[in-house]
């Protein structure tokens, strides 16, 4: 399976892609404006600076950095779910940021082999900072040929919110531990008007539990297996599907739920209309604090004969990194300055109190301000870990799989059907 970006595709077409088609659906954010020869002038691309969590923090970071490093400017770009592309377009008329701020996931797997950006291994060892990151963090940045694809900052826990107040109104007396109970919940819930688990069965969320589900069965070897290559037919693999379809059919999801975003979801449970969520910690730091006094957050219940011992929830190291860019180690000496201050614990535990983020670096701060972040920090041991398939599935792969999980969260479709459509997502990677 190979990645639809080739080094000979990626690298060959020069500069001369800066004329193609595709540059006036740039974002007025363009990388391709941002390239800076200037070497006092450090380019930094980000989703960070707008509304998404942690924009404030990270903005009051850059003008600390600013005010310590007064020869040094920083000019901070940004998009949003198009950063990718953008930045690929960029690399392509060699006039991409220093710096990229960004998830590895789909597109960005296969910068490092491609050579859109440059291993950062030695730049972590040279500068001191790889006993700032967390042991999985780094396992999880580096590729099979020991690779460090970028400086890992920002990780996420994802357990499952449950409002307590909506349950206890429905008559639900305790967090659903097994299938069986997270049913006869809904079928409560539904009694009284009110959604169960809210999901975007149309975009990343809903892909994510359904792949959190269909693990239940599985090992993560197994599952490792099964996001790799696409081969759903092993009995766990297809347990779990049966399972997921079990559920489904049976009202455990929201209304309409194929056509339900992240956006949508969040909005579900926020104004209570909906009991429970599979919620990522950025959005967990948005409940509002009048929902956030009544909501529990746990693990996602499983059926007998289950692989797993406990509950599950999924966490990744990978949501944001420090990616190096080949025009950003022609002012290595400016990245490295950002760079070490972005690892210092003070700028680190801003992000943690401010933001309610959690990290991928060492750090002693707790999200006070945040609760139910903090709690999810504080689930360790209780639950059991399904693993994020974002690493293991090919970039080319991660789209249709978001078609395959609005097909499979449609009520009726049997379980040979959702086995089939994600089989499907992986014909064309």
């Amino acid at each position: 399976m190979h990645s639809p970006l080739t080094r000979r595709g990626f690298l060959a077409a020069g500069s001369g892609l800066a004329a193609a088609t595709v540059l006036p659906g740039l974002s007025a954010c363009s990388a391709l404006t941002g390239a800076d020869s200037d070497p006092d002038t450090l380019v930094v691309h980000s989703q960070l600076g707008t509304t998404a969590p942690g924009s404030p923090t990270y903005l009051a970071a850059l003008d600390r950095f600013r005010e310590e490093h007064p020869g040094l400017k920083v000019k901070n770009l940004i998009n949003g779910d198009d950063l990718a592309q953008v930045y690929e377009t960029s690399r392509l008329a060699r006039k991409e940021p220093d710096v990229v701020m960004v998830n590895l996931y789909d597109k960005t797997l296969a910068w490092t082999d491609v050579g859109a950006t440059v291993d950062v291994k030695g730049y972590l060892d040279d500068w001191g900072l790889r006993t700032r990151v967390l042991p999985q963090a780094l396992a999880e940045w580096t590729d099979p040929k020991g690779r460090v694809r970028a400086f890992p900052y920002f990780a996420t826990n994802w357990p499952i919110a449950y409002n307590r107040s909506l349950l206890d109104r429905a008559g639900v007396d305790a967090i659903p531990a097994t299938g069986d109970e997270l049913i006869a919940a809904a079928r409560k819930l539904r009694a009284k008007g009110i959604a169960p688990v809210t999901v975007g069965g149309n975009d990343w969320t809903g892909q994510k539990l359904l792949a959190q589900i269909i693990q239940t069965f599985l090992t993560e070897d197994e599952a490792r297996h099964a996001y790799s290559t696409g081969d759903f037919g092993g009995r766990g693999a297809r347990e779990g599907i049966e399972y997921f379809v079990t559920l489904r059919d049976a009202g455990v999801f929201a209304d309409k739920a194929q056509g339900l975003t992240s956006d949508s979801m969040t909005t579900q449970f926020n104004t209570q209309t909906a009991a429970i969520q599979s919620a990522m910690s950025s959005a967990l730091a948005k409940v509002p604090p009048k929902v956030a006094r009544h909501t529990e957050v746990g693990g996602w219940p499983l059926a007998d004969g289950a692989a797993h011992d406990k509950p599950t929830i999924l966490r990744t190291y990978t949501l944001i990194g420090f990616w190096i860019s080949p025009n950003g180690t022609k002012k290595i000496d400016a990245v490295e300055k950002f760079l070490r201050f972005m690892y210092r614990p003070d700028t680190v535990a801003r992000f943690i109190r401010e933001s309610g983020r959690d990290m991928a670096l060492r750090s002693d701060a707790v999200s006070t301000d945040f609760p139910l972040v903090a709690a999810a920090q504080r689930l360790g041991s209780t639950v059991s870990q399904a693993l994020l398939p974002d690493v293991y599935v090919p970039p080319a792969a991660a789209q249709p799989l978001i078609t395959a999980t609005s097909t499979s969260f449609t009520r009726g479709t049997s379980a040979a059907k959702v086995r089939a459509a994600l089989e499907t997502a992986y014909r064309s990677a």
